[in-house]
């Protein structure tokens, strides 16, 4: 989707202000979509009204876009109702919220109920998502709400109580038990957050771990997994973290279709337990097993260990109590570790902070979080694959300052994971955005430029190569991975793996010990280089024909309109044959003589009309050096170098910017656009400087001021 500069920046400034005051934060969650839950319950109450969602409707387009929309077959005999008309009693929770609470409907999200099941295993987390004292009895309004982590936010997102249902039953997520509902309602402020139930179609079980912990995950393919994968799982769920598995379907026909031993492909599962237990004929024999749970609620393991298995009466009754070991087709059962390994071929862990799980120790590691974006023409380089573009993406310093505190091991070396996550794809489904394929590339800094805030040029990724990077670029929402490298500076590259693809996304990045992690942003300032005067009595050849055609069309009072000026440049610029332009447009000198008009008459005499023809020439220089085909357009990825020639210094931010107002749909700049933007750069820096009289980078303007800067510029 394209952006709107004035919107989106005006709300990225904004927000960038109220997460300085602690807004977003678990304390402070946001209303997402301005709704406050306690104002809105409030007024509810006080009209003794059952509160309506306008913005999540009890309609078509809240269940679907395609397969659950208007012209589905599925969608016609649905009926939206509320507890309180589906059973006499509704409760929101029965004796505490667990894992048989959910139960997968009609929607292929089993990654999102899978998810669901890990947080029941940790009630603070739990209660953190679903915030307690909600019911269905006690200032009951219709209304609830539910808390999730939205890439670096918190969100307080604010439903009704109305539930798609077909013949009186629940078409989504239900509970086991018929009269209970948060399962159900959890659901339904997940689909709102993402704009649909249908948006949740698909997925991976780390994407809602994350939402509901703002934890990092790792991923252990089976047949890679490290040797301490039994030691690591049981530590991880000691620690709270949150665990899927799923065994990958080799032909897409064959999603979500049951094998011979009750296991289920393409699905994704819940693990709830790690033990290991002794067994009564081999005291010295250990055997080490794993709990899981299949969201459907049912369809179960057959094998060793599952619920009627012969191997149950090989331990003590200790041992089974301890396991809670039942007899009940639920979708829970027991497993052996080695059967795990054999069956599944993925794990994912989400760490509520990422510690060391291969390491004895608990850590409390750092973490950093940085927003950026790729914009087409600007900053959407592509991989490295594109040497041309690859060096114009966002650019991350990151500052490894301490070593790893371990004992055992005599490398110096600092440990950290990185994780680069796109943004709002998921949202955006319906209007036919898929998940790009992402990934980050990692380059050591060297010595003679620590400190340096520059953005690394072309020249430097193509004479050096990349220290660490991601094992591959790939269409997930996350792509994370733990690293070892040694005390020291380093430059983080993420990007999609085609250029031009225009999107956000969240880096973060966390380390065992102290690190910095920060967008390169070059120091914003501004040359201002004055044209040497021409000698007296030495006039140029130029500079006759200059004042004859001047004087032409400046007529007795020597002063020129924009129109005039207009004039004046196009024939001028017309005896530069070497130039392909169609010269300047009546907007772009009006612009010029906002910057040079002194006396602030809108004209511009000749000896300001000299001034101005002398930057034109130096940036015209400039403009040819970057047009190498002499097409009359530079690419608006060259953008950023030409700007730094023409003696300013600017962030991504500015260069987004920049490529956004000036560049056309080609990703290409004219020469009109080129000296359009750098006049009103220069005039912008002007103002400011003019403003700033103590120097320290802040000015304060009324009303009034701003208006009379930025109409005139």
């Amino acid at each position: 989707m394209p952006y709107t500069p004035s919107g989106y920046f005006c709300d990225r400034l904004i927000r960038e202000r109220e997460r300085r005051d602690g807004e977003g934060s678990l304390s402070k969650p946001l209303p997402f979509v301005a709704q406050d839950f306690t104002s809105l319950k409030q007024e509810c109450l006080k009209k003794k009204a059952l509160f309506e969602d306008d913005y999540f409707q009890a309609s078509v387009e809240s269940l679907g876009y395609k397969e659950l929309g208007h012209k589905s077959n599925k969608v016609k005999n649905i009926i939206w109702k509320r507890p309180k008309e589906i059973c006499e009693n509704p409760q929101f929770i029965i004796g505490g919220a667990n894992r048989t609470d959910i139960c997968q409907g009609d929607l292929g999200d089993c990654w999102l109920l899978a998810a669901i099941a890990c947080l029941t295993l940790n009630e603070k987390l739990l209660y953190r998502v679903i915030p307690p004292d909600q019911s269905f009895v006690d200032n009951y309004a219709g209304i609830f709400h539910f808390q999730f982590w939205r890439y670096g936010d918190w969100v307080d997102v604010v439903i009704d109580d109305r539930i798609p249902t077909f013949n009186n039953q629940l078409v989504f997520t239900k509970s086991a038990e018929r009269d209970e509902f948060w399962s159900a309602l959890l659901e339904k402020a997940y689909a709102k957050l993402h704009g649909s139930y249908e948006a949740l179609k698909g997925g991976n079980t780390t994407e809602a771990m994350e939402d509901f912990t703002g934890g990092v995950t790792e991923f252990f393919e089976m047949k890679e997994a490290p040797k301490e994968l039994f030691k690591i799982m049981k530590k991880a769920l000691e620690r709270g973290s949150l665990m899927g598995c799923s065994i990958d379907s080799l032909v897409p026909a064959r999603f979500e279709t049951r094998t011979v031993t009750g296991l289920v492909k393409g699905h994704a599962y819940s693990v709830t337990g790690v033990e290991e237990v002794k067994q009564t004929q081999h005291k010295e024999n250990k055997v080490r097993l794993v709990r899981l749970r299949n969201p459907w609620g049912q369809v179960e393991w057959n094998g060793p260990w599952s619920d009627n298995s012969k191997e149950w009466s090989t331990i003590l009754k200790a041992e089974k109590d301890k396991l809670q070991h039942q007899v009940a087709e639920d979708g829970e059962f027991w497993m052996s570790f080695e059967d795990f390994k054999k069956n599944f071929t993925k794990i994912e862990i989400c760490n509520l902070t990422p510690d060391a799980l291969e390491d004895d120790k608990i850590h409390k590691w750092t973490v950093s979080v940085n927003e950026g974006r790729w914009v087409r023409g600007c900053s959407a380089g592509g991989c490295r694959n594109y040497p041309d573009t690859f060096w114009t993406n966002p650019q991350y310093r990151l500052r490894l300052l301490e070593e790893d505190d371990d004992p055992e091991d005599n490398e110096v070396a600092c440990t950290f994971v990185v994780a680069l996550m796109q943004k709002n794809r998921r949202k955006e489904r319906k209007m036919g955005a898929n998940l790009f394929t992402i990934g980050f590339a990692i380059y050591e800094v060297p010595k003679e430029m620590h400190g340096n805030k520059q953005h690394m040029p072309k020249d430097f990724f193509l004479f050096n190569a990349s220290k660490a990077r991601c094992k591959s670029y790939i269409n997930l929402r996350e792509v994370t991975q733990r690293f070892r490298l040694t005390p020291g500076e380093y430059v983080i590259i993420p990007s999609t793996y085609e250029p031009h693809q225009e999107g956000e996304f969240i880096l973060r990045v966390f380390s065992e010990k102290r690190n910095t992690s920060e967008e390169i942003e070059n120091r914003i300032e501004a040359d201002h280089p004055v044209p040497a005067p021409a000698s007296a009595g030495e006039e140029s050849e130029e500079d006759k024909q200059f004042r004859t055609i001047f004087q032409q069309i400046a007529g007795d009072d020597m002063e020129i309109t924009a129109n005039e000026l207009k004039n004046v440049l196009n024939r001028v610029v017309a005896k530069h044959k070497e130039m392909k332009t169609e010269g300047f447009s009546l907007e772009s000198c009006r612009s010029m003589i906002a910057l040079m008009d002194t006396d602030g008459t809108g004209r511009l005499n000749l000896q300001e009309f000299r001034h101005l023809w002398n930057k034109i020439k130096q940036w015209q220089g400039i403009f040819k050096h970057y047009d190498a085909d002499q097409s009359g357009s530079i690419n608006s990825y060259e953008m950023r170098n030409a700007v730094n020639d023409a003696g300013f210094r600017l962030n991504n931010q500015l260069y987004d910017i920049i490529t956004m107002r000036y560049a056309n749909e080609n990703m290409n700049i004219d020469f009109d656009s080129f000296i359009c933007c750098l006049v009103r750069l220069e005039g912008m820096f002007r103002a400011f400087q003019a403003f700033d009289k103590d120097g320290d980078g802040l000015i304060k303007l009324s009303v009034l001021e701003w208006l009379q800067l930025t109409m005139y510029a």
